[in-house]
C-alpha cells in the first residue's frame, strides 16, 4: 500500500509535524511492505533543516525525519515553499530532496491513501 503524508505546519509551535511523523514512523515500523512518502509544504519545509536545537526531553523533528528516512521512506520538500522561505539553497537533512507540485500531483494520484497534517 502506498501512503502519502503531507505536512504543512512548522516543526515546532503546533504538534502537526510531530503527529504526522509519529504516524509515518509507526507505519514504517509495523508494516514492512508499506511505501510511505512524506511531502513537506509551506512552513513544514523547515522540518528538513539540520542541527535543530530543542530542549532536553522535547521531541526533535530532525531526528524523527532521519529515523523515517532510515526506514526507506521518501522525504520530499516543496521547492517553491523552500524558495519563499529562503532555504532552497541550504543544506537539508540526509534523505530529503527538493520536489515539485508536478511530483506531488503524481504521488497523490499513485497513492492509496493521502493524509494531511
Amino acid at each position: 500500500m502506498k501512503t502519502l503524508i503531507i505536512i504543512n505546519d512548522a516543526p515546532y509551535g503546533t504538534e502537526k509535524a510531530y503527529n504526522g511523523l509519529r504516524l509515518a514512523n509507526q507505519i514504517a515500523k509495523d508494516y514492512e511492505t508499506a511505501e510511505i512518502t512524506i511531502f513537506l509544504m509551506a512552513d513544514a519545509v523547515t522540518c528538513a533543516l539540520p542541527n535543530q536545537k530543542t530542549p532536553e526531553g522535547y521531541y526533535n523533528i530532525e531526528r524523527m525525519l532521519k529515523f523515517f528516512g532510515q526506514k526507506k521512506g521518501q522525504i520530499k520538500i516543496c521547492t517553491s515553499c523552500a524558495e519563499a522561505r529562503g532555504i532552497d539553497k541550504l543544506e537539508l537533512i540526509s534523505g530529503a530532496s527538493l520536489s515539485t507540485m508536478k511530483e506531488l500531483a503524481q504521488l497523490t494520484l499513485e497513492s492509496d491513501k493521502v493524509i494531511t497534517f
